[in-house]
């Protein structure tokens, strides 16, 4: 079991930012807000895949070196790197350098594009496994949030259909819950509420 921790400030979180100042921010300002902006759900499945055998606050510590980068992570020109541009990345110390994972980088942008070009949008794509709106659940310890649902295979397999990489269940999952998509905060964090009322709206 994981109950929830009750930081100085006097509220109660998820306890996985454990006291770690840029974890508690993310966990409070980003993680589990609806997000439906096409190219900023580019970037949140990007850096997901990153993670993949790491920590999230290890990518999260790099967020602005990986958007230096990948050029503000715009598809467009991401979609177009060459090798040149792939050896320079595995050569910055400020991301993780790693061959796949960029090369996977470049091959979802192409994907992203496709997408945006011959319908339906990347945001309304991903959303419609959703039915367009949050689904809210009621956890109430971290030990009963899953990695994986129907839902998260189910566009996982999508994804890959269509060329994007580092697309796995799990990490979809995370992607999921981290742009709102589904609401795993544990019932009694104070981000829960506000955000399944918003969820209702």
């Amino acid at each position: 079991m994981s109950p929830p921790l009750l930081h100085a400030d006097g509220l109660k979180r998820c306890p996985w930012p454990k006291q770690d100042p840029l974890y508690v921010a993310y966990h409070d300002e980003e993680w589990g807000v609806p997000e439906y902006d096409d190219r900023a759900l580019y970037e949140k499945l990007i850096l997901d895949g990153f993670q993949a055998g790491l920590s999230w606050i290890t990518i999260l510590r790099k967020r602005e070196n990986f958007r230096r980068a990948f050029d503000g992570f715009e598809p467009e020109k991401i979609a177009r790197y060459t090798p040149k541009k792939i050896e320079k990345l595995m050569q910055d110390a400020g991301i993780v350098r790693n061959r796949m994972k960029i090369d996977g980088a470049v091959l979802s942008a192409r994907a992203y594009l496709d997408a945006m070009e011959k319908g339906p949008g990347f945001s309304r794509l991903l959303w419609e496994f959703v039915g367009g709106r949050p689904k809210v659940n009621r956890f109430r310890s971290t030990s009963q949030v899953p990695a994986e649902t129907a839902v998260s295979r189910a566009m996982s397999k999508e994804l890959a259909r269509r060329g994007f990489k580092f697309v796995g269940p799990s990490i979809v999952y995370a992607f999921m819950q981290a742009t709102g998509m589904v609401n795993d905060h544990v019932v009694s964090c104070h981000r829960h509420a506000p955000l399944a009322a918003l969820a209702g709206r």
